[in-house]
C-alpha cells in the first residue's frame, strides 16, 4: 500500500477509535518497546533503525566501528539503553551494587539571585565513568535516612530520603555552595505526543499567581532553545528541555560524552581539559542522521493501553483521583496540535496524567540543586501513562525524580506544596479508599 495512503488510512481510523489508533494493548515486559500504531510501514523501518542506534555501545575513538566511536573521555552510560531499559524505567542502586548506571548526579553552586552556576571543576552533572587511561571525576555516595509517619486510621509508614556524597574527587574540590540533586531516568513512552501539545495549552493552564485560589499554582519553564532565543520547556524532571530532540542531544552529550551540532564541545571543564588526553570520535560524533533517527525512535514510542478500566476499584479510584485534587496537576486530557516531524500526531486527545508544568512540590521533596529558572522545589508534574507497568518492564516501582519512593503511596506520601491538600486526603482516607486510589494509577 502507498506509505501515504496507509497514513491517511490510519488517521481515518483513528477518528473511529483514538484508543485503538494511539496506543498498543500489550502489557507484557515488551509494553513501552512498540512503534506508535500512527506510524506506516516505511516508517517502522525507520524506527528499528533508531531502535538499534539507542541500544548501540558506543566505544572509545579511534575504533573500528566508524560512526559509533567517540565514547567520553568521562560518561555515566555506553548507550542510551543502558539507562532508559527495554525504553523504561531506572532506579537508584541498591546498597553495595556496583551498577550505578541508572542514577545521575546534577551539581551546581549557589548564587545568591537565580540559576545556580556551573560547577567550576565538575560543570554541571558528575561523570563517574571514563575511558581506559583516563580518571571519573568522582565516585557518588548515597546515605538513605528513613522517616517514619501515619495514615489518618493509625497505619504506620516508612518513607526514604537520599542524601548524596561525592569521593575520589580526581580533578579538584568541591569548594562551598555546592549541590546536589539525583535523577533517575524516566520511561519514553509517548514522548511525540507530548511535543505535539501546543504552548498555548500549556500557557493557558498556567496559573503562576494562583488566581483561581485553589492552592495550585503551575508554571511553564522558559528554557534557551537549540539555536537562539526561548522556548517552553516540557521534558526533563523540571521541564529543562523543550523538545525530544534537544533532550536527545543533550543527554548524549551529558550521560555519553558524545558531541553533535546542537553540542559540538566536550562536557570537560578547563580544569579537566589541562589534564585529560583523550581522541575525538569525529566532529561532531553522532551527526545529524544518526541523530535524527534516534530523536524519531523517542518520539514515536507508543503508549500501551489502559488496563482494568471497568474494574470497580479503577472505577472508584477514579472518583477519588478527581475528589482528592490530582487532577489539578495530573491533568487527564490533553490535546494535540500539528508538528512538523509527522501529521498524524497532531490534532489528538490524549490522556497522560499531566499539564507538563512546574509546580512547588514542598520543602521535603527540595534537593538544593536549581534547574535553570526552576527552584530546588519546583517539578514539571510526571505524566502518568504505563506508571502500572514499570514493575512488569523493569522489575522495580521506584518513582519520583530520585527514585525515592518505593511505589505509589509513597510517591503520594512524599507530595507537599501545591499538593499537600491532595497528599493529606489521601493519607487521612480509610485504608479502601488509598487502595482504590492506587489501583486507579496503576491502571494507567
Amino acid at each position: 500500500m502507498n506509505p501515504v495512503r496507509t497514513r491517511a488510512f490510519v488517521a481515518a481510523l483513528s477518528a473511529m477509535s483514538p484508543s485503538w489508533a494511539q496506543s498498543v494493548a500489550d502489557a507484557s515486559s515488551q509494553a513501552f518497546g512498540f512503534p506508535s500504531p500512527l506510524l506506516a510501514a516505511t516508517e517502522r523501518r525507520a524506527f528499528s533503525v533508531g531502535n538499534a542506534l539507542f541500544r548501540t555501545n558506543w566505544v572509545t575513538a579511534p575504533a573500528s566501528a566508524a560512526g559509533v566511536d567517540g565514547l567520553g573521555p568521562l560518561f555515566n552510560a555506553r548507550s542510551c539503553s543502558t539507562c532508559h531499559l527495554h525504553d523504561g524505567r531506572s532506579r537508584p542502586p541498591e546498597p553495595g551494587e556496583s551498577d550505578r548506571s541508572g542514577l545521575l548526579v546534577r551539581i551546581g553552586v549557589r548564587t545568591a539571585d537565580g540559576p545556580d552556576a556551573p560547577h567550576p571543576v565538575f560543570g554541571e552533572q558528575i561523570q563517574d565513568a571514563a575511558v581506559a587511561g583516563v580518571a571519573p571525576e568522582a565516585t557518588v555516595e548515597i546515605t538513605w535516612r528513613t522517616l517514619r509517619g501515619a495514615y489518618g486510621d493509625g497505619e504506620v509508614f516508612e518513607l526514604v530520603a537520599p542524601e548524596y556524597g561525592l569521593r575520589d574527587l580526581a580533578y579538584g574540590a568541591l569548594g562551598s555552595g555546592t549541590a546536589l540533586g539525583g535523577r533517575t531516568a524516566p520511561h519514553l513512552i509517548g514522548l511525540g505526543l507530548l511535543e505535539a501539545v501546543p504552548d498555548a495549552t500549556l500557557l493557558a493552564a498556567a496559573d503562576p499567581g494562583d488566581r483561581d485560589g485553589d492552592g495550585v499554582s503551575g508554571r511553564v519553564h522558559v528554557v534557551a532553545a537549540p539555536g537562539g532565543g526561548t522556548a517552553i520547556g516540557r521534558f526533563g524532571w523540571k521541564a529543562t528541555q523543550p523538545t525530544v530532540l534537544a533532550q536527545t542531544a543533550a543527554a548524549f552529550a551529558n550521560d555519553m560524552g558524545i558531541t553533535s551540532s546542537l553540542h559540538p564541545d566536550e562536557r570537560l571543564s578547563a580544569v579537566e581539559r589541562a589534564v585529560i588526553v583523550f581522541t575525538s570520535g569525529g566532529e561532531p560524533e553522532i551527526d545529524d542522521d544518526k541523530l535524527g533517527r534516534v530523536v524519531f525512535y523517542a518520539r514515536t514510542l507508543a503508549v500501551p493501553e489502559a488496563r482494568d478500566a471497568g474494574a470497580p476499584a479503577v472505577v472508584a479510584g477514579g472518583e477519588l483521583f478527581r475528589s482528592f485534587g490530582c487532577a489539578a496537576c495530573h491533568t487527564p486530557e490533553l490535546r494535540t496540535a500539528a508538528v512538523a516531524f509527522h501529521p498524524a500526531f497532531g490534532d489528538r486527545t490524549i490522556h497522560p496524567f499531566t499539564d507538563l508544568l512546574l509546580h512547588d512540590m514542598g520543602p521535603d521533596l527540595a534537593d538544593g540543586k536549581h534547574d535553570g529558572d526552576a527552584a530546588p522545589a519546583e517539578w514539571r508534574t510526571a505524566p502518568l501513562w504505563g506508571i502500572g507497568l514499570i514493575s512488569v518492564v523493569n522489575g522495580h516501582e521506584r518513582l519520583l525524580h530520585d527514585g525515592r519512593a518505593r511505589g505509589v503511596a509513597e510517591a503520594i506520601l512524599w507530595h507537599g506544596g501545591e499538593a499537600e491538600r491532595a497528599r493529606e486526603r489521601f493519607r487521612t482516607a480509610p485504608r479502601e479508599r488509598r487502595d482504590e486510589l492506587i489501583a486507579f494509577v496503576r491502571s494507567r
